[in-house]
């Protein structure tokens, strides 16, 4: 089979990317290296729908995150994707950072967001008691959200198969040959022949760009380590407290979390390696000791996990997103934290980039209606928390994870979905079991052997 359009990652943005072009009369694959949605570099975001009100002025990022920010909102409550907003504060702890705050008022209005308000010390330890000693004034950010980073590139791709796309995984691309009428894409799983080509391959993107015949930017791993604290310090953060930015970024921040916890990071170090996402005793020194000095009575509760993830760091100043009509190929790149909020309006840029090129995009006659993701935040009632679900299908009232109150129907679901869990991340993923305090110690066997059961069934068929 030729393929109208292949996508290559799978990723926030690449499912994101195979919704919005499933929507209309095109045959589209999503391809994918690893063995499930959204387990790279999407995973680990610090899951933060932003307003973008920091984002640098007149820029691509800036449009398409103001846009992607309205289109998740929207998306989340059309699908339940777990969201909440509960604002953020910029806490100024010297005299620059708050002769900055203004400035950073006064970005966010060229930005189109005209929300943000400066408040001052007072006020700031009114709204956050538990912060440290020294903190001069704050701005508030009343509209950025906290979201589900897994439960965003799941329901995209979910949506992108029910409407017809065909999901690879497991299929590492090796190579392209680029025809006059076609692309022919090496993976490990096979060639797969395609009139289009789609790069949105995140922290690989320039290793496509550069069998694609490019050399438009370079990329490297930058690790970001953090700290997950236990559900009893979550009335300390009631808000995303954020650091005032600098060149590396957003820096350190504290934030609740849409599963209840609280979370500390990220750090910022710049590798070579494109898979190392080990955690550091360097590493959790520096979170330890940046805790201390934001919030120290968080350094007293109970940490319940530590993890590392890569994004994509490059040399370029705002998202690359260009279409060459005659090689029929578009690279949606150097997309970083921002892309789970702008994912979505990157889609629609990039399918009005392929217009322009000549894709034709007719809508499709009817499309099947948008999933109904699993309610795993803490923001509203749970399956265990529902009666009347119980009653109908008593495994929703059978707990397999304690920690995290994830049911057994909850697992059952998760091994039988569209995109089913494969292993015991892609369980976590869906439905936070393996997640909670206890790390699987009580929960791990038991999800082992409902995931080799659903293994059996596979094989048997």
């Amino acid at each position: 089979m030729i393929y109208d359009v292949a996508v290559i990652g799978a990723g926030v943005v690449g499912s994101a990317i195979a919704r919005q072009l499933s929507g209309y009369n095109l045959d589209v694959v999503l391809i994918e290296a690893r063995g499930d949605v959204g387990d790279g570099t999407s995973k680990a975001n610090t899951a933060i729908c932003h307003t973008g009100f920091d984002a640098t002025p007149g820029t691509l990022e800036s449009a398409l995150v103001r846009r992607g920010h309205q289109l998740l909102w929207d998306y989340a409550l059309t699908t339940g994707i777990p969201i909440e907003r509960v604002s953020a504060m910029l806490v100024a702890w010297d005299e620059d950072q708050l002769a900055a705050l203004p400035q950073l008022k006064a970005k966010a209005e060229l930005n189109g967001y005209d929300q943000t308000f400066l408040i001052d010390a007072a006020d700031t330890y009114r709204r956050v008691p538990a912060l440290g000693p020294g903190a001069l004034g704050a701005l508030i950010v009343p509209d950025e959200s906290i979201i589900c980073p897994w439960s965003t590139p799941l329901a995209f791709a979910t949506e992108a198969v029910s409407r017809g796309t065909r999901l690879m995984l497991d299929a590492t691309v090796t190579g392209l040959d680029i025809g006059a009428e076609r692309t022919v894409i090496q993976t490990s799983a096979g060639p797969v022949e395609s009139r289009w080509l789609i790069n949105a391959a995140g922290l690989g993107g320039d290793t496509i760009e550069a069998m694609a015949g490019f050399d438009r930017f370079h990329l490297h791993p930058r690790r970001g380590e953090l700290l997950v604290f236990d559900k009893l310090a979550r009335s300390k953060v009631p808000v995303i407290l954020l650091p005032v930015p600098s060149k590396m970024g957003k820096g350190v921040l504290i934030s609740p979390t849409i599963f209840g916890n609280v979370m500390l990071g990220p750090t910022a170090e710049d590798m070579a390696d494109r898979q190392d996402t080990a955690t550091t005793e360097t590493g959790l020194a520096f979170m330890a000791d940046k805790g201390r000095q934001l919030m120290p009575s968080l350094m007293d509760e109970e940490v319940t996990a530590a993890y590392a993830g890569l994004r994509a760091a490059h040399d370029q100043t705002d998202y690359v997103i260009e279409a060459d009509a005659a090689r029929r190929y578009l690279v949606a790149g150097c997309i970083r934290s921002t892309g789970l909020t702008s994912a979505m309006a990157v889609a629609e840029y990039v399918c009005d980039l392929l217009a322009q090129a000549g894709l034709a995009l007719e809508d499709k006659a009817s499309l099947p209606p948008p999933p109904t993701m699993p309610q795993i935040g803490d923001q509203a009632d749970r399956p265990y928390q529902k009666a009347d679900l119980i009653a109908a299908d008593p495994a929703y009232g059978t707990l397999v994870c304690f920690c995290e109150r994830v049911s057994l129907g909850e697992i059952r679901d998760a091994l039988q979905a569209p995109i089913p869990a494969r292993d015991l991340g892609g369980l976590r993923r869906r439905t936070r079991a393996h997640n909670g305090r206890c790390q699987g110690f009580f929960c791990g066997a038991r999800l082992t052997a409902l995931l080799a059961s659903r293994e059996r069934q596979e094989v048997r068929k």
